[in-house]
């Protein structure tokens, strides 16, 4: 529900996963599979790759596709202006965007404490 009593959205938001910023993606795909034992699902070169994470999905963006400094949860919505809307209306922020990534439509966002998060939308 939003702070005005409707619904936020026609479906819930859900992590589409959380993004950990990195200097060198096939490197950091090598850590996470090798001490973790995690499955690689998708690599773009040094941009970004997503790995499974039994149920979750780890995110690591390199130098080109690197939103925020922090590890940052990322919530897959059905409407980006309408959850950002939510987020200002309930004491958040809007960081950056939303803009057009090369998959989705994508924002930054900040809670009322301070912590980041990425809004996005399949193009």
């Amino acid at each position: 529900m939003s702070t005005d009593g409707t619904p936020s959205t026609s479906a819930p938001a859900k992590i589409g996963n959380v993004q950990y910023p990195v200097g060198d993606v096939p490197a950091a795909v090598s850590f996470y599979e090798d001490v973790f034992s995690l499955t690689t699902l998708f690599v773009d070169g040094d941009r970004y790759a997503a790995l499974d994470a039994g149920g979750a999905k780890l995110a690591l963006a390199g130098k080109e596709e690197k939103l925020v400094e922090v590890p940052s949860a990322s919530f897959k919505v059905a409407d980006i202006d309408r959850a950002l809307e939510l987020a200002v209306a309930a004491g958040g922020e809007t960081v950056l965007g939303p803009v057009d990534g090369p998959h989705e439509r994508r924002a930054v966002a900040r809670d009322p404490w301070g912590n980041l998060f990425i809004v996005y939308q399949p193009l």
